[in-house]
């Protein structure tokens, strides 16, 4: 009687599914599911996306069947879509084999380390970000066996299993279905069927990490039409069977392990397409943000409300404010991207709260995350291909910026970074892509995000006698990618501190002291808000005040009557930092148009770091050649000046003792710290050489 009710239950399921595609109805009155399979004929495809929500309006019943019973319920669901196929379209079912419901959007999503075993064998779906996909493989589904009758000499083939497909191990049957023998059966690859067949690898967000706890991450399998929808970085929400399989066991195995790991075999996977979607926001959120932005003082707000426990930098919070923002990023009809994403530079003396304001950012943003140049490498920061020990797959597994695409990456300790993991983020930051080609894998990954990065001084403090160059450890192809550059200095001042030691002491009296004027959570939808439906555009004047002043900074680098060049006070590559930081201003007060009001401050605030890291001590001018070649123009000059004097003395004399060349050229008037730098700089470039020790001669 049992196994009655049984069979009875799936047939009801089965009436119950074909009758809900039949008949389910949206409010305007539209046949949803018969138009779903209507497109499916005419696009030729084989899987229908089924909303969960709507069996659960439909028959809730039926929608408790198909989550407790996932493997019944999506292989009646299959013959209920055959049967309205050979119904409605006879010709197209005769072509399909199989078609495979896709359900979405079931009423609950988990969160990875939810999942437990009382989960196994159920419907679940699950939110992460995709951090390793392995190569597309074939899969059986059904194994083509064949033997040879040893009495008769009859081929006996067939197909295995008859009913359902085969299972994730390759069986093979006891006897030939055929002569019911218990003889040898030879698969024959060429005549089984196969399914495409991937495997991913899915990582809880990293706002969802509880403090000081490693990131738990689930393999998910993909099929058919299935594979290839995501790459690493890309944030998902996959619906599918929790299943177990044995954990592979590195030594020798004494006995089979009772233990198991979790893996999801995939129904449907659902990228998350616009950036900073997965922040809900409400109707009375969105009336709180436009209440917020009536404010004439918003931006004032915004920027107090960053980091309140910190003392001062409010040009620094300024541009935190401006970079979570963004400019309006714009792709060109050839497909080239410009970059709307601001990047900032924070360099300072220890114990300029630097740390903070990082750590702080990356909570503040809608999809921030925060990393130690310190402990990264280029593989950690980027993307790498790794090879799993047990199956010796290769694997791409994304990194930091590329899970941080569409947010924020705070980078602190930039400069303890080695050079050759340095080298790795170029491409990250101006092209916002991350390209990788290593054991056969060639790809590349989106890395859509704003870098915040701080540094220390190479020497502990900041010498102002110094270019930026100098005083930190990077070079300058990274430096003149970065928007603004802060230099922080911790310089006493009577005022300044004993205001700065009322503020400490109040917070640690009473922590409301530190309470942001708007809620952080607040504040983050606003921010996530403003990215997702505000794109300004430039007003005529803003573009013209723009205009003026590029033109009036690069006026300052006509060449002399001498003909010598004088410092380049500013380059296109500033220009589109300006646009950038004018859209920011205007999305920051919610506006559609970005004036001359927000050009100016956009203006204010590049002059401002400008002044403090593209001055040349020497010159006494602006000259961004500091920032994006490390040397200054009247440097640059000299070492020419010396190079030539340097080596019309050497074809004069031949060899000459190192300490007479520089005694010559110090008293021709040039700096002894620079020959004796250009001196060493020629002899390893091969220029000049040592023929003897302590004399010099010139390579010719």
């Amino acid at each position: 009687m049992e196994v009655q009710s049984s069979k009875d239950k799936e047939f009801d399921s089965l009436i119950e599914f074909r009758r809900f595609l039949e008949r389910f109805q949206t409010r305007d009155g539209v046949a949803k599911y018969q138009e779903r399979i209507r497109h499916m004929v005419y696009m030729n495809q084989r899987s229908l996306v089924i909303d969960f929500d709507d069996i659960i309006l439909f028959n809730r019943e039926l929608a408790r069947f198909i989550s407790e019973n996932p493997d019944k319920g999506l292989e009646i669901a299959s013959q209920a879509i055959m049967e309205i196929m050979r119904k409605s379209y006879p010709e197209y079912a005769e072509t399909v084999e199989k078609f495979y419901p896709r359900f979405r959007n079931p009423p609950r999503i988990f969160k990875i380390r939810e999942l437990n075993s009382e989960h196994i064998g159920k419907l679940v779906a699950l939110e992460g970000i995709v951090t390793r996909v392995s190569r597309v493989e074939a899969r059986i589904v059904k194994a083509y066996y064949r033997h040879v009758d040893p009495e008769t000499g009859e081929l006996h083939e067939f197909l295995y299993p008859e009913e359902g497909e085969m299972g994730e191990r390759l069986e093979r049957p006891p006897y030939c279905i055929r002569c019911h023998r218990p003889v040898r059966l030879e698969l024959v690859p060429e005549k089984s069927k196969f399914i495409d067949w991937q495997k991913i690898v899915v990582q809880e967000k990293p706002e969802e990490i509880p403090p000081g706890q490693m990131p738990r991450s689930v393999e998910v399998t993909l099929t058919g039409d299935l594979i290839d929808v995501a790459r690493p970085g890309d944030r998902v929400i996959v619906t599918g069977v929790l299943r177990v399989a044995p954990i592979a066991s590195f030594q020798k195995p004494v006995g089979l392990k009772p233990l198991f790991s979790f893996y999801i075999d995939a129904n449907h996977v659902d990228v998350q397409q616009k950036i900073l979607e997965e922040i809900e926001i409400t109707r009375e959120d969105e009336e709180k943000i436009k209440e917020l932005a009536r404010d004439p003082w918003i931006r004032e707000r915004i920027i107090a409300s960053i980091a309140p426990g910190i003392y001062g930098h409010w040009d620094v919070k300024e541009a935190i404010a401006l970079l979570l923002f963004g400019g309006v990023p714009k792709i060109t009809e050839d497909g080239t991207r410009i970059r709307g994403d601001i990047h900032v530079l924070l360099v300072g003396d220890p114990g300029t709260a630097k740390s903070q304001l990082l750590q702080y950012t990356s909570r503040i943003a809608p999809r921030g995350l925060y990393t130690s140049g310190k402990g990264s490498t280029a593989a950690g920061l980027t993307a790498t291909v790794l090879r799993e020990k047990t199956t010796g797959e290769y694997y791409l597994e994304a990194g930091a910026l590329v899970i941080a695409d569409g947010g924020v990456a705070c980078i602190d300790e930039i400069d303890k970074m080695r050079e050759e993991d340095r080298s790795a983020i170029h491409e990250a930051l101006e092209q916002q892509t991350v390209s990788i080609a290593k054991a056969g894998i060639v790809a590349r990954l989106n890395a859509r995000a704003s870098v915040l990065a701080a540094g220390n001084p190479k020497f502990g403090r900041y010498d102002l006698t110094q270019p930026v160059s100098k005083n930190i450890d990077l070079p300058p192809t990274i430096l003149s990618r970065f928007d603004l550059i802060f230099v922080i200095q911790d310089i006493p001042n009577k005022e300044r501190d004993r205001l700065l030691a009322k503020h400490i002491l109040e917070v640690h009296s009473d922590i409301e002291k530190a309470r942001p004027q708007i809620d952080p959570q607040l504040l983050k939808k606003y921010v996530s808000y403003a990215r997702r439906y505000i794109r300004p555009q430039l007003t005529p004047e803003a573009k013209k005040l723009l205009e003026d002043f590029y033109v009036s900074m690069r006026m300052a680098s006509v060449p002399t009557e001498a003909g010598k060049p004088t410092a380049i006070a500013i380059t296109p590559r500033q220009l589109e930092a300006l646009i950038r930081l004018t859209e920011a201003h205007a999305k920051m007060a919610l506006k559609q148009k970005a004036t001359e009001e927000d050009a100016q401050e956009a203006i204010r605030l590049t002059l401002n770091t400008l002044v403090k890291v593209g001055y040349d001590i020497e010159s006494k001018t602006l000259d961004i050649d500091i920032l994006e070649t490390g040397i200054s123009a009247a440097r640059r000059e000299k070492i020419k000046a010396l190079k030539a004097f340097m080596d019309q003395l050497l074809d004069e004399v031949g060899e000459i003792e190192r300490s007479e060349l520089v005694k010559k050229a110090v008293e021709k008037g040039f700096d002894r710290e620079l020959v004796l730098e250009q001196i060493q700089k020629l002899v390893q470039s091969g220029e000049y050489y040592m023929p003897r020790p302590g004399k010099l001669s010139r390579v010719k």
